[in-house]
């Protein structure tokens, strides 16, 4: 919160909606603790992984993708090939080795990132935290609720919170760094499940037909992977492209850009 808040105010600044900024009020939900084991001292509050503890099947997946993403947007990031995609354990440890030098990696531990691909993991397999997190943002959304801004796994638990309370009042849903558009990983395990329409995939409308929902997505963002969620969740989406510099998935970031100011302001209008 105490980051959130003045880089939301100088979004809404930024946007030239100084006189909302005075009645900002603002709910934050917290469900990180959620994720943490229980009993274990942490020296900086993540579990000590390595390359080791990444998964097969879905933590695999998700890191290689992300390698694949960080290649593309990074002149400095060896693309994978499919001879070093083929052995497992060396797939892992060269993906982890490619991040950890890639701008968008730069500074992150490499127990943090995966850490970040369990907690995606978990949410998604365990139906206890499932539904704990998403309860917590749904004690969030009040009667007077207009406006939801949620960030990385955060935009898949608002969604899937507002997909679970039909009627609703929020007027803008606000995305940041949005992972909801990666397909099978992301997209196909959503809750209400996506619908499959002449072989395309679209998925639930999160609200009524009068809400309006902003995603705002930067190209080096890796874990933004999929940029536009128009072909995914309809042409309503209002997507956009901005430029956060070195600091591509940086909820801060985005919040200051003045389009996201417009978004947000357009709701508490």
């Amino acid at each position: 919160m105490k980051e959130w808040q003045p880089a939301l105010a100088d979004g809404l600044r930024r946007a030239g909606a100084d006189a909302a900024v005075p009645e900002l009020d603002m709910a934050m939900a917290f469900y990180g603790d959620l994720f943490r084991p229980a009993g274990e001292l942490l020296a900086v509050g993540d579990p000590l992984f390595g390359a080791a503890d990444v998964e097969e099947g879905f933590e695999r997946d998700m890191l290689l993708e992300w390698w694949r993403a960080a290649a593309e947007t990074d002149p400095t990031v060896v693309a994978p090939s499919a001879d070093t995609l083929a052995a497992t354990p060396r797939s892992v440890q060269a993906a982890l080795r490619a991040l950890s030098g890639s701008r968008f990696f730069a500074g992150i531990a490499l127990r943090a990132m995966v850490f970040d691909l369990k907690q995606v993991h978990r949410y998604l397999v365990d139906t206890d935290v499932r539904v704990r997190a998403r309860g917590r943002v749904l004690e969030a959304i009040g009667d007077d609720t207009r406006v939801v801004v949620a960030h990385s796994l955060g935009s898949v638990v608002a969604y899937e919170a507002m997909c679970a309370r039909p009627g609703h009042g929020v007027r803008a849903l606000v995305t940041i760094g949005s992972p909801l558009g990666i397909p099978n990983l992301i997209l196909h395990r959503l809750e209400p499940a996506p619908l499959g329409l002449g072989g395309e995939v679209r998925a639930v409308w999160p609200g009524g037909p009068d809400l309006t929902w902003t995603n705002i997505a930067d190209d080096g963002d890796v874990v933004a992977l999929a940029k536009d969620l128009r072909p995914a969740f309809g042409e309503s989406v209002r997507s956009i492209r901005v430029h956060n510099g070195s600091h591509a998935h940086d909820a801060t970031a985005y919040l200051t850009d003045a389009v996201c100011g417009r978004a947000i302001a357009a709701g508490l209008a």
